[in-house]
């Protein structure tokens, strides 16, 4: 069952057109492909959808057209720091892009340099930084029940760059474990993102696999995704993910299909 709903466009930060990207899914013989751009964000217009209206008109003639060949849905990746209406979406990715400072949001995926930037507003504590932002996150997890969570430890991105200041912080580990115990609750689906892995910043998807145990533990459903800008990397590493999820002790991957989310065999 090949799927993946974190997909992103020309509409906001991707770098192929939506048709693209329905083209090169059905040659990659996807059976369905869910539609995610960025939801507008008020405060940062770097990388947001402007044109809202023109999106949701394309990927719906898209679904129309290719519906005898794939599935297509309308979904946003909205930011827990502004919300969208979200009954106009077949579905919503719930994620968190940024720690807040009084009134200065700090995109902690933007680079490493910002991200270290971001991480000097907190005294260089790694831990205050990761209270500050799986805080909120989890408080939005909570209330908003987004359907996918996207992307839980982004905070993590460039820890591979250079000396680990977090995955191989066991202070840090243990903060982050009590959230996603806390946020498993929720009932959400959690994506298990190979994003990083295409931008050559990551060997490992998202969530770290101490993480995925919590997930497990508790046994919240999870769904696979590319976090994809790029029409040829819709199913990065997604073979190896997989087995990796398999030897993880998962069976299930929950999928978008036939209009209802519902478990489907993990290899």
């Amino acid at each position: 069952m090949l799927t993946n709903y974190h997909t992103h466009t020309l509409f906001c930060d991707g770098d192929h057109s939506a048709e693209d990207m329905v083209l090169s899914a059905i040659d990659k013989g996807f059976c369905a492909l869910g539609f995610s751009g960025h939801g507008y964000t008020d405060f940062d217009l770097s990388y947001c959808i402007k044109d809202m209206p023109g999106y949701i008109s394309e990927i719906n003639r898209l679904k129309d057209k290719y519906k005898d060949r794939i599935e297509i849905y309308l979904g946003l990746e909205e930011d827990a720091y502004c919300l969208c209406d979200r009954s106009k979406y077949d579905y919503i990715i719930g994620s968190c892009h940024y720690a807040k400072v009084q009134d200065q949001y700090y995109a902690i995926d933007s680079g490493a340099e910002y991200f270290r930037e971001c991480l000097e507003q907190f005294g260089g504590d790694v831990c205050k930084l990761a209270d500050n932002y799986y805080g909120y996150f989890v408080d939005y997890i909570l209330s908003r029940k987004p359907d996918i969570v996207g992307h839980f430890d982004l905070i993590t991105k460039f820890d591979e760059l250079g000396e680990s200041i977090l995955l191989n912080n066991p202070d840090y580990n243990a903060l982050a474990e009590k959230y996603m115990a806390q946020a498993a609750r929720s009932g959400c689906i959690f994506e298990v993102n190979t994003g990083a892995i295409s931008r050559k910043v990551r060997t490992t998807p998202y969530p770290a696999a101490n993480l995925l145990q919590v997930l497990k533990k508790e046994g919240a459903p999870i769904t696979l995704s590319s976090d994809s800008h790029n029409k040829d990397t819709l199913d990065c590493a997604f073979d190896e993910t997989r087995r990796y999820l398999f030897d993880l002790g998962f069976r299930k991957l929950y999928a978008l299909y036939d209009g209802r989310f519902q478990p489907f065999d993990l290899i």
